[in-house]
Parts: structure tokens; C-alpha cells; sequence
């Protein structure tokens, strides 16, 4: 498996534009081969920004390419239009192989 995350300053003030237009995207993700999970993480607040991380997690690196490159990918992406001053510098990727999966699922 393959985790791609990236990591994102929002300003104060716009962190609720910044979650609709996740929560509005059509990202069409669970058409895309290899998709697994798509997450949206609310992280701690530093006094100007808040974190947020997007967390996918793909059946492998490959699959995680491949939608990249896509139309799909490209169509998702042009209408992620956030309000200008939303961003507190550039998106920080991350990528991660999975060597180690434990996981509980309560009855």
C-alpha cells in the first residue's frame, strides 16, 4: 500500500471555504483503480494558520501514479479553486510506503 499526504497552511478566516470545496469537489476517486481511502485531517492551529493534511491511501505507488497523470486527476484539481489569501505558502506533499498495517475493528 502507499499513503500520499499533503500537508496545507490555511489563514485564519478561511478554513471553512477550505473544507466545502473538499467537501463539494467531485473528485471521482472511487472510479480510479487502486483507490483505497480518502481523507481530510484537521490539525492544530499554530495563532495565523491551521494544518490540514489530504491522506489517500492507495493499493501501491503505481496506482497512486497513474491516477496522477490522469484526466481524472486534472478535472478534480481544476475545480479545487480556493479564495485568494486562503493559503499560507504551497502544499507539502508526503509519500509513504506501508511496511506495517495493524488495525482493530470493533464488533
Amino acid at each position: 500500500m502507499f499513503i500520499a499526504m499533503n500537508r496545507f497552511r490555511i489563514n485564519h478566516g478561511f478554513e471553512d471555504a477550505f473544507e466545502q470545496m473538499w467537501q463539494m469537489r467531485d473528485s471521482r476517486l472511487g472510479e480510479v483503480p487502486g483507490f483505497r481511502r480518502f481523507r481530510l485531517l484537521k490539525g492544530p492551529d499554530d495563532g495565523s494558520t491551521r494544518l490540514y493534511a489530504s491522506h489517500t491511501l492507495w493499493q501501491s505507488r503505481a496506482h497512486f501514479d497513474a491516477w496522477r497523470d490522469s484526466e481524472n486527476f486534472k478535472r478534480a484539481h481544476a475545480q479545487a479553486k480556493a479564495p485568494q489569501g486562503t493559503y499560507a505558502g504551497h502544499p507539502e506533499f508526503e509519500g509513504f510506503e506501508v511496511v506495517l498495517d495493524e488495525h482493530y475493528d470493533a464488533i
